[in-house]
């Protein structure tokens, strides 16, 4: 059997959950024995580490898709000057500006790629097929979301394959649509989905959410949860460092950047945890930074800049350098996240998490068993949890410890391997 997955890159100038979950989804398959799988990227080189097959080559450039969207003189743009933009080059400066937050202007690029007839050409749609033919066609093309439907009617018109799609806070996105724009997109999903074999979530939250977007029939949606081994051994934490607060995810507004650091001042005035630190991790882009520079202008307004660290780097020994750096994770997501990875990332680390009552976070953590959750999803609650998990030892290191055993047992990679292996003899059967 042959997967090959296309995979919608982010830069890597921030974390990503999707990308980290499609890295995640190509170590967990080429476990299995008889199962060869590929990664194909589009529009951006993946975001995430890429030591796990992933092409070099970028089909459907994201410059070249803008300029066709948004500068009518470059609407039938010859095939040279697509390949010139898709140099790395180019798509490396794009990479820097990727990850926005604002989809007033790209609507109808939106609703084109969902729908496919134009966002996805033809001559493209067949350079890929033709590369798909050359390196030995697969047996299942798995699309890493539902955004990018408009491709899976394509490809099944010039391939005799199979067509598997995740499903993870595409909201995200068309959440943030204007109207008729953001109902479109929903339509546009429901009915692009006739061309999809299976769709896949991990979290039964997002099933539900979905499906009461669209009206898919339950049947057609597996979940599998996400899976995860750690990359490094874990260090013995020091004992004598200062305490800390840690945000692990893209330092934005979406992901409540702004809530912790405001649930820090409270604290750091309140001054129970003596000598509290907050460090970051996770990355941006330039469209964050003007926000970002307002969070640390708080912090330094109030006095307390030089106890928040930023951790550059969230990837490889990098990231474990700031997992031991931390008694805590929370990511107060003002979005209503689909799984979370972090969740599993630190509770992996041996590090437990606060989350709000939102989303999947009560479904995932019930699951490990390795933080709190609080509700209202509030500053002052956000508070009061942080306070009650940091001035406790005993329940903030027996959380830690059950998160850490319920990850191994219950979300490791082999685990989720076995049940992608199921899903895709499921789809090659029917």
């Amino acid at each position: 059997m042959k997967i090959v997955y296309l995979i919608t890159g982010s830069g890597g100038s921030f974390y990503c959950g999707n990308c980290y979950r499609d890295m995640l989804f190509m170590r967990a398959i080429r476990k299995v024995e008889g199962i060869k799988a590929a990664a194909i990227p589009l529009y951006l080189p993946p975001g995430q580490a890429v030591d796990v097959g992933f092409d070099n080559k970028v089909f459907f450039g994201a410059i070249s898709m803008y300029l066709r969207e948004k500068v009518s003189i470059f609407k039938n743009m010859p095939d040279f000057l697509d390949r010139f933009f898709s140099l790395p080059p180019f798509l490396k400066l794009a990479a820097n500006q990727a990850g926005t937050t604002r989809t007033e202007g790209l609507e109808n690029l939106t609703l084109n790629m969902i729908e496919g007839d134009n966002a996805f050409k033809q001559n493209e749609v067949k350079r890929l097929v033709k590369y798909l033919e050359a390196t030995g066609k697969p047996d299942i093309i798995h699309l890493s979301n539902a955004l990018i439907l408009g491709l899976a009617r394509q490809l099944k018109k010039h391939l005799d394959v199979k067509i598997v799609c995740s499903l993870l806070n595409e909201d995200d996105w068309i959440e943030e649509m204007a109207e008729p724009f953001r109902s479109k997109a929903w339509e546009l999903i429901a009915r692009e989905a006739n061309n999809v074999d299976r769709f896949v979530t991990p979290s039964r939250y997002y099933k539900d959410f979905f499906i009461s977007k669209t009206g898919l029939s339950s049947e057609t949606i597996d979940i599998v949860p996400l899976g995860i081994d750690a990359e490094f051994p874990q260090a013995p934490k020091n004992a004598t460092r200062p305490p800390a607060i840690g945000f692990f995810c893209r330092m934005n507004s979406f992901n409540g950047f702004d809530k912790i650091t405001d649930a820090f001042i409270e604290l750091k005035k309140q001054n129970i945890i003596p000598n509290l630190k907050l460090h970051f991790c996770g990355g941006y882009t330039s469209d964050d930074k003007p926000f970002i520079s307002k969070q640390l202008r708080k912090i330094k307004e109030n006095g307390f800049i030089k106890d928040v660290k930023t951790f550059h780097d969230f990837q490889g020994c990098r990231k474990a350098d700031f997992f031991n750096s931390v008694d805590v994770i929370s990511v107060p997501v003002r979005k209503y996240d689909g799984f979370g990875l972090y969740i599993l990332e630190a509770n992996l680390a041996g590090v437990p998490v606060v989350q709000p009552t939102t989303g999947a976070f009560p479904e995932i953590i019930a699951a490990i068993g390795g933080g709190l959750i609080y509700e209202p999803d509030t500053v002052e609650t956000l508070v009061e949890a942080l306070t009650k998990i940091m001035t406790n030892n005993e329940l903030r290191h027996s959380l830690a410890k059950t998160g850490f055993e319920k990850v191994r047992s219950k979300f490791s990679l082999d685990k989720m391997s076995r049940e992608l292996e199921g899903l895709y003899k499921k789809v090659l059967i029917n």
